[in-house]
């Protein structure tokens, strides 16, 4: 009993870890960016992920009369002309706004930050941001919570496996389920609200994320496969690397977007 908390300890730990370094490193993860200003250090957030709803404020909380700052953006990939508009103080802040896209609509922005002498501060350097449609609570909260359990559970199988404990045949088919229902159900279902296509991984197309759950919805259904009638831990052992692997791998990275000369979307 004592060894089995161990397994799902360290089966814990590997999961939040690969959760926070997937979400930190993803292209959907907020820019943050510093500088200081007459000894005083301004930590800045820009947003790279947006619903198509609305417009996307991009807040900048500075509160000093002496410091402006300038958005630039276009519509990305393209060959527009930049659109640049003057942040608006309001209260401690000053802000901005991106016009609204459609779902998997892309915008390349750059923010530059100045001093009461114009002179340069801060300049953020190129940010996309990308635009998805409103998914409702009832896909995306399931989605998530599979998900996230679906790894928890592939990387304990994958410990118990290596234990050599039998339990592992249990929790091999457990994880397949979870997959399943997470990633080939709810995931296009998700995908659908966000973006207007329920599958855009192979056969259909190259977006990564769809690609990363067939890979490893596979090597879980392997594993089940070879694993109904005979113990082999080997083939859970593989299946709970690969997916740890595509776990960590950032998310949403070459996803959908928007070609704006055809109107179709394609891989980023």
């Amino acid at each position: 009993m004592k060894k089995a908390i161990y397994y799902w300890i360290i089966a814990i730990i590997i999961t939040l870890t690969a959760a926070v370094y997937q979400r930190l490193t993803g292209p959907s993860h907020p820019k943050r960016l510093s500088f200081y200003y007459s000894e005083i250090k301004y930590k800045v957030r820009l947003p790279r992920n947006h619903e198509s709803t609305s417009f996307c404020p991009v807040e900048l909380k500075i509160d000093n009369e002496q410091i402006n700052a300038k958005i630039y953006y276009k519509k990305y990939p393209s060959n527009d002309e930049w659109t640049i508009n003057d942040f608006a103080k309001q209260g401690n802040k000053l802000i901005a706004e991106i016009s609204k896209q459609p779902p998997a609509g892309k915008i390349l922005y750059v923010v530059k930050l100045f001093d009461k002498n114009n002179n340069i501060l801060l300049e953020s350097g190129d940010v996309v941001i990308r635009f998805k449609g409103e998914v409702p609570r009832w896909a995306l909260l399931p989605h998530i919570f599979f998900m996230f359990f679906a790894m928890l559970l592939s990387n304990l199988t994958g410990l118990l496996a290596v234990g050599k404990r039998s339990s592992f045949r249990l929790y091999t088919n457990l994880t397949f389920i979870l997959l399943l229902i997470g990633g080939m159900i709810l995931g296009p279902v998700v995908q659908k609200y966000a973006f207007g296509e329920f599958w855009t991984g192979v056969p259909f197309g190259w977006d990564l994320t769809d690609n990363k759950t067939l890979i490893g919805f596979i090597a879980w259904l392997v594993a089940v496969i070879v694993n109904w009638k005979k113990e082999r831990p080997v083939y859970s052992i593989v299946a709970a690397i690969i997916l740890l692997v595509i776990y960590s791998v950032p998310h949403s990275m070459f996803g959908s977007e928007l070609d704006y000369s055809t109107g179709t979307i394609g891989q980023g």
